[in-house]
């Protein structure tokens, strides 16, 4: 597994592949552009939080 993006290697603007909450279990990735940046600290164990355009929000597993 690929090591998860801390929070300044993301930026409003990024396409990044998010994990939404109900897709934990399963890991379906979600890919989108980020438009807010939830998390305030740099690194998350689960992936720092985001909202994407369009309202989905997720925890980042990889930068696109």
């Amino acid at each position: 597994m690929d090591k998860i993006p801390s929070r300044d290697k993301i930026r409003i603007g990024s396409n990044v592949l998010i994990v939404q909450k109900q897709d934990q279990r399963t890991g379906a990735l979600t890919e989108g552009t980020v438009k807010r940046i939830l998390t305030s600290s740099n690194f998350h164990p689960h992936g720092i939080k985001v909202e994407l355009e369009g309202g989905k929000v997720g925890r980042v597993q990889k930068i696109s």
